[in-house]
């Protein structure tokens, strides 16, 4: 066996053209092989020999990986405003621990969405279904607050109104905003929420500037690993990442994690952050589960949203498809994921500008969601008498 994966190793090293002894690992035999299976199922691609190389050359220093050669985990790069035509606007209370993210389009863009969790707290997703009239989306709102902090997008629809952007009723406009919440109620004040007043304010200084990660908007009140109740539990974050290739496609993620499951490192299975156990180590959420001594978790007390987008020619039905695949992000990093307890959302925006398959930019979004993940953990800070990563390095 071990003969046949080194004549396997030289092959590999032989159709990449890499001179001399250089020693290739498995995972990144697979990697490259991955690469180029890729570049030859989709006519045109980018994807080329090339750019697999030099993303392995760059592993250690850019992050996309989510680890560098040391084991460390490191941020990925980029964020979702890299994405032309997309601004994000953030505000949060750091002493009742809570805010909302809106990311606000600067022209109407085709939408999707995909629910998966079983406790959702959403508005207007039901007019992004195929099948229903309105095309386009102005902005759409992740807050904290629960139920409580939709009151967050009627704010930024106020604020698009005064600009003139929304769908057009003959009378006037009425901007499209959709939005999604998480549960933060636990963490901070239970009585303060994102309300009118703070997604106006989100709106208005919304920016391309790179959003700001962890404690922030959406994230601020966000935990994880609450599998053992929130005693056990470690801080979430609001996460972003993007990734760009040479012919222009840009795609990029924001997402606020608030799991009852723990979030783990894609490429070598660590969990980053999860429920912890007596000695303060911590244990994964299954070995918890089948612990029957632990109550069972409230439903609708936790829930991952996030947003998807990219500058791809898509319309809304394609949208909708790419929102259903990005949930692989999330299956990727966290364990387990939609469940009864969580009301996880993922909306998908396409601005235009660039010709792409679905698959291309679906796959794309999947990893770049999961880099938002582990982004949002690395970024996170305690918060509430709640541990974080960062503490436990």
């Amino acid at each position: 066996m071990a003969n046949d994966w080194k004549q396997e190793e030289t092959g590999a090293q032989e159709v990449l053209t890499e001179q001399g002894n250089q020693s290739v690992s498995r995972r990144r035999f697979l990697k490259k092989t991955a690469m180029l299976g890729l570049a030859a199922a989709v006519p045109g691609s980018l994807l080329t020999l090339g750019s697999a190389l030099a993303e392995e050359k760059s592993e250690a220093k850019d992050g996309a990986l989510g680890v560098m050669a040391s084991g460390k985990p490191v941020m990925a790069s980029g964020t979702i405003v890299d994405v032309p035509g997309v601004k994000v606007g953030q505000v949060q209370d750091d002493k009742a621990l809570t805010g909302c993210t809106v990311i606000v389009l600067e022209k109407g863009s085709a939408c999707g969405v995909d629910v998966r969790g079983s406790a959702p707290g959403t508005r207007e997703t039901d007019l992004l279904n195929p099948i229903n009239q309105v095309q386009e989306v102005n902005a759409v709102v992740l807050t904290g607050g629960s139920a409580y902090g939709l009151d967050a997008a009627s704010g930024v629809m106020r604020y698009m109104e005064e600009q003139g952007l929304g769908y057009n009723v003959g009378v006037g406009v009425v901007p499209i905003i959709p939005a999604a919440v998480i549960f933060d109620l636990s963490l901070g004040s239970a009585k303060i929420r994102p309300d009118q007043k703070m997604g106006y304010e989100a709106a208005k200084i919304a920016s391309k500037e790179p959003v700001q990660q962890g404690n922030f908007g959406a994230g601020t009140g966000a935990t994880v690993g609450k599998m053992a109740g929130m005693k056990r539990a470690m801080k979430g974050g609001l996460g972003s990442a993007s990734r760009r290739l040479p012919n222009g496609l840009v795609v990029g993620a924001i997402v606020a994690v608030n799991a009852v499951g723990e979030v783990r490192l894609p490429s070598t299975g660590e969990i980053l952050a999860g429920a912890r156990g007596e000695d303060g180590k911590i244990r994964d959420s299954l070995s918890w589960m089948i612990d029957a001594s632990t109550p069972p978790v409230p439903a609708g007390t936790n829930t991952t949203i996030a947003v998807v987008a990219s500058n791809a020619n898509l319309n809304k039905v394609q949208a909708n498809k790419i929102a259903q695949m990005a949930h692989n992000g999330l299956a990727k990093t966290i364990h387990p994921v939609h469940t009864m307890s969580d009301g996880d959302t993922i909306f998908a925006i396409a601005t235009g500008g660039v010709d792409a398959s679905v698959n291309l930019v679906g796959t794309l979004c999947v990893e770049v969601l999961a880099e938002a993940v582990v982004n949002a953990i690395l970024a996170a800070k305690s918060a509430g008498g709640v541990p974080a990563y960062q503490d436990l390095q």
